[in-house]
């Protein structure tokens, strides 16, 4: 039990310590950095000539009604070990936070010692001992309890604390990036599949075709009806589509392994589904340019960078005022164990201490100096962040509709560019066109379907590019919820 005049003198100590902590936390701390908001005039509508926005909502890729496509997302975000490595980052970037934001509180640690000592005592003035040597033993127990503090009078280690919360927010967007931009890079991924394999199927049609007209002008020739010219010029085109359709086929088995790595799977080149592109629905107006910034997670990540770096600014500051901390310890010393619970064994020490920096050869205002810079790069970041952002919003708004024209002209010359080859199949039987002209009329249905093909997969990227320019989420927040859940 600890005795009166102990509790008394820990009395004192405590009271000590309150009143010079209040009068030093009183004291005018080093006030926070702060910017004003993006200096960037942003104009209510979007300026494309051709539509005024999009509607954004949570679940952008059931938007293309293709479960398939929504299965593939899924396991690529579950997969993707980018996204994982991404994700990792993202816990140590929190780690880190909680390390800095430690030194906010007190460091209180415990201890206990124990030892046993033998002391030897020569030529003591004892009658009768003055030749020999005494020996003594001893034991020596303690506990202890020790705290160490640095008030942070100035804000130091508080503006240390809001950089490192403020490197993990962006550590957050970071990931958040990641996640959506690999939702759009899958998508796209698919949709570069389907691509590959209608064009693949488009080159075979188009090989199996050109064959059939090759054994009818044989047949012409072998009768003595058509000349060599037209038979070597129809085999050509068989040899130059067969090339052809080798290429489309190493160009499906290359985006499809690419596909694979995507979601995280051996690159076997072997994947099924990815074989129809799906419809385009048409977008609703809504929304105005000023709604991208606090949806996009690139923008939230160079606006917390700005936040740490005005956050360092003012610990650079006020790394040069002093640095005050305090150590106490308290605890009980004795020769016996059961020294240790009695108050009449207790002591304590209390200490206080104040560095303050001299010279350091403009070390700390070059670190001043130095933050500043920093807070103004990432300013200017921030602004040129938000900048592209609206590049790819208009970008991609523009390009909605003049593609959408595209494939319907392409849709327009496939059509006629079919019945010019059946009509030029016709005369050409009947003797009243020469065989260069079905050969060009054949060249033409192929090349107008392939480039509608190639359209509409442009289509459906700039779909998921302004998905992704305008912020819009990958699922439906109440299925992530329950996900999560």
């Amino acid at each position: 039990m600890i005795s009166g005049q102990a509790s008394v003198v820990l009395r004192v100590v405590g009271a000590c310590v309150v009143s010079i902590i209040a009068s030093l936390l009183g004291c005018s701390s080093a006030p926070l950095v702060s910017h004003p908001g993006l200096e960037l005039t942003v104009p209510e509508q979007w300026t494309s000539a051709f539509t005024t926005a999009i509607e954004v909502e949570g679940g952008w890729v059931r938007s293309f009604n293709d479960p398939e496509l929504e299965a593939i997302v899924m396991e690529a975000i579950e997969h993707n070990h980018d996204l994982k490595a991404a994700e990792a980052r993202l816990s140590a970037a929190a780690s880190s936070a909680r390390i800095v934001g430690a030194d906010l509180l007190p460091r209180v640690s415990a201890g206990f010692d124990g030892s046993r000592q033998r002391q030897n005592f020569v030529g003591l003035p004892i009658p009768g001992f003055e030749d020999n040597v005494l020996s003594t033993k001893y034991n020596m127990f303690g506990v202890s309890l020790d705290t160490t503090w640095e008030l942070d009078v100035w804000g130091r280690v508080r503006a240390q604390t809001s950089a490192a919360y403020a490197d993990m927010e962006v550590a957050q967007a970071d990931f958040a990036a990641a996640r959506l931009s690999l939702a759009g890079q899958t998508a796209k991924a698919w949709f570069a599949a389907a691509e590959a394999k209608q064009q693949t199927t488009l080159a075979q049609k188009s090989l199996e075709n050109y064959q059939l007209t090759a054994d009818q002008v044989r047949s012409r020739f072998d009768r003595g009806l058509r000349p060599s010219l037209d038979l070597r010029l129809a085999l050509s085109n068989v040899g130059t589509a067969e090339a052809l359709y080798q290429e489309r086929q190493e160009q499906y088995e290359r985006v499809v392994r690419q596909l694979e790595i995507l979601l995280g799977r051996y690159p076997d080149g072997i994947i099924a589904g990815a074989d129809r592109l799906p419809d385009i629905a048409p977008i609703t107006p809504a929304g105005v340019p000023a709604d991208v910034i606090s949806r996009r997670p690139d923008l939230a990540a160079a606006e917390r960078q700005l936040a740490a770096a005005d956050a360092r600014i003012t610990q650079a500051r006020a790394a040069l005022y002093p640095r005050i901390s305090l150590t106490t310890g308290t605890g009980t010393l004795g020769d016996q164990l059961n020294d240790l619970v009695d108050g009449d064994f207790l002591v304590w020490s209390f200490a206080g201490n104040l560095l303050q920096p001299v010279f350091e050869g403009g070390r700390l205002r070059a670190e001043v100096a130095r933050t500043e810079a920093v807070a103004r790069e990432a300013l200017e970041n921030y602004t040129s962040v938000a900048l592209q952002a609206f590049g790819e919003v208009e970008s991609a708004l523009m390009a909605e509709t003049l593609l959408a024209k595209r494939e319907k002209a392409l849709r327009m010359a496939a059509d006629q560019a079919i019945a010019a080859h059946m009509l030029a199949q016709d005369r050409y039987r009947s003797g009243l066109e020469t065989f260069a002209t079905v050969l060009d009329a054949q060249q033409r249905e192929l090349n107008a379907e392939s480039q509608r093909i190639v359209v509409r997969r442009l289509r459906l990227d700039v779909r998921v590019n302004l998905h992704l320019a305008l912020g819009g989420d990958i699922v439906y927040e109440h299925e992530e919820a329950a996900t999560s859940s």
